[in-house]
C-alpha cells in the first residue's frame, strides 16, 4: 500500500513538473525583427532590429500562464541605408538619445487554435506605451538536436500605426501603418520558470 501511495505521489510530481511553464532566453543570433512600410506608393522598405534581448515563459498546457518581455536597443536598427538609420534615431523619429530602446511586455496570452497564440502586451516606443496584439505561431518546442538543450521557436506579426507612438513625420506620403514580423529561437533555462 505504501509503495502504491509513493508511486502515485511520484507520478503526480512528475506530471506537475512536466506541465510547468519553462523560461527561455531569446537567442539574438537566431532572431529577426523586421519593420516594413510603404514609401510614396513605390516600394516597401524594411528595417531590421539586429539587437534583441528578452525572455519567453511558455506553457503549452496552459498558454495563459505564458509571458514575454523583449528589449530592442536602437543601436541595432539597420535599414541598410546609413543616412536613414541616423535620421530614424534622431529626434525626428525614435529620439534614441533620450529613448535608447523599444520594449514589449505581455499582459495576456491566449490560445488561438492549433500552435497559435494571441499575445497582448504593452509596447513602449519613444516613451509612449500602447497596447498591441501579436499573432503568434508556435513553430516547435523540443530538444535541440545538436546542443541537447530545450528550445522553442516562434513567429509573430502585427501591424501598428507609427503616429500613435509620436513617429508620424511624413504621413501620409510614407505610410502610417508599419508591419512588424518576428522570427525567434529561444534557449530553455536549466530549470522551470518561477
Amino acid at each position: 500500500m505504501l509503495k502504491s501511495v509513493a508511486l502515485a505521489v511520484l507520478l503526480a510530481a512528475v506530471a506537475s513538473a512536466h506541465a510547468a511553464p519553462r523560461s527561455y532566453r531569446i537567442d539574438p543570433a537566431h532572431t529577426s525583427v523586421i519593420a516594413s512600410w510603404n514609401h510614396l506608393g513605390f516600394s516597401n522598405p524594411v528595417a531590421h532590429f539586429g539587437e534583441v534581448e528578452g525572455t519567453i515563459v511558455y506553457d503549452a498546457e496552459k498558454p495563459e500562464a505564458s509571458r514575454v518581455e523583449v528589449t530592442l536597443p536602437l543601436t541595432g536598427l539597420d535599414s541598410h541605408v546609413p543616412k536613414l538609420d541616423e535620421h530614424l534615431r534622431s529626434a525626428d523619429f525614435f529620439d534614441a538619445a533620450r529613448h535608447p530602446a523599444i520594449t514589449f511586455r505581455s499582459t495576456r496570452v491566449e490560445a488561438a487554435g492549433a500552435n497559435r497564440l494571441k499575445v497582448t502586451g504593452d509596447l513602449t516606443v519613444r516613451g509612449v506605451t500602447r497596447p498591441v496584439v501579436l499573432d503568434v505561431v508556435v513553430n516547435k518546442v523540443g530538444e535541440h538536436p545538436m546542443t541537447r538543450k530545450p528550445m522553442a521557436g516562434f513567429d509573430a506579426s502585427t501591424t501598428l500605426k507609427r503616429s500613435e507612438f509620436g513617429l508620424g513625420r511624413g504621413v501620409p506620403n510614407v505610410s502610417d501603418e508599419v508591419t512588424i514580423r518576428i522570427s525567434t529561437e529561444a534557449v530553455g533555462d536549466a530549470g522551470m520558470a518561477p
